[in-house]
């Protein structure tokens, strides 16, 4: 109710009986204005808003959704993630059961992800009972530790860590009452990273594969590299479930959105280990090396086809799926 918002004494039994029992950490259960945590010399920082719908899909909800999209920003860095805010916006009339739950499986994944959350906010609007959730997460960046989407150089490995699709065709699946087993990806990307970095392969660049797709995103680093990315089609790791999906919807998977896979551009001299590495890691076991990069100061992004013709690729145009994150 509107009352929750007020401030007053409704506020605070919904932060200390929902808020407060799930997320307590010594931190946060000082209750002060802004949180007074351990540093680092250097330390990643980046925000997120979260709105999907439906709140609780296949394989998840908002809350996961939020902390793994958050604290994936982070690792695609190389930093430890450590700390993360959440500010809620809660319509009135929410199903207060439906927030215990999300509050819940936030508070099950920070754990999962190895963050704490130490500050938070709370407001209620006029509205129809959807929830949004801001995040604001803080990583620390070990000295040596250089991963940009800039770095990227001739001769390096694409490896993508896993099938692309699923989250997408979860949510589509949810809001167009298509009956599927699809559950979305999303999930905390802690292993796979930690476990790159702390193997001493040459990792130059890693970036999240989320709203756009796959090709989306490699069409961005290229350009950022002033690279020409050359992938194969029939390296693209996609569930046969997805692909029929996907065709019979007429979307393209290297255009769907997930919230669990990332990209690693390696050195080509490094490329079988840290395949070797992403599989054996926690949600890793699909991954497949996709293309390499190739000297070219335009930025492009090249598909050579099962036919073996080529198609040049560029990003999502137009809408893809509103409301994916």
């Amino acid at each position: 109710m509107m009352v929750h918002g007020s401030g007053g004494s409704a506020t605070g039994e919904l932060i200390d009986e929902i808020f407060d029992r799930e997320f307590s950490n010594a931190t946060l259960d000082q209750m002060e204005d802004s949180a007074v945590v351990p540093g680092a010399r250097q330390i990643a920082m980046t925000t997120d808003s979260f709105v999907v719908t439906p709140a609780e899909f296949r394989g998840g909800d908002i809350g996961r959704l939020c902390v793994c999209g958050t604290v994936n920003d982070l690792l695609m860095r190389g930093a430890v993630p450590k700390y993360l805010t959440c500010g809620f916006i809660l319509e009135e009339g929410l199903d207060v059961a439906l927030l215990k739950r999300v509050v819940h499986s936030m508070a099950k994944t920070a754990e999962e992800a190895g963050v704490h959350i130490v500050a938070g906010d709370t407001k209620v609007v006029n509205g129809n009972g959807e929830l949004y959730i801001n995040t604001a997460g803080v990583g620390f960046v070990s000295e040596g530790v250089d991963i940009a989407a800039g770095n990227a150089i001739t001769g390096d490995a694409i490896i993508v860590s896993g099938n692309v699709g699923d989250h997408h065709a979860a949510i589509l699946s949810e809001r167009m009452n298509i009956d599927t087993d699809i559950e979305s990806d999303n999930a905390p990307l802690v292993d796979i990273v930690s476990n790159l970095l702390n193997s001493g392969i040459h990792v130059h660049t890693l970036r999240d594969v989320t709203r756009g797709g796959l090709a989306t995103v490699l069409k961005e680093l290229s350009g950022q590299s002033k690279k020409t990315f050359v992938i194969e089609e029939n390296k693209v790791p996609v569930t046969s479930k997805v692909a029929d999906f996907a065709g019979l919807l007429g979307l393209d998977p290297l255009y769907m959105g997930n919230e669990g896979k990332l990209v690693a551009i390696v050195d080509s001299h490094d490329v079988d280990k840290a395949l070797d590495i992403i599989r054996d890691s926690k949600y890793g076991k699909n991954a497949a090396i996709i293309g390499e990069v190739k000297e070219d100061s335009e930025g492009k992004l090249i598909e050579t086809t099962e036919l073996g013709g080529e198609r040049e690729l560029d990003i999502l145009q137009g809408e893809g799926l509103p409301r994916i994150c």
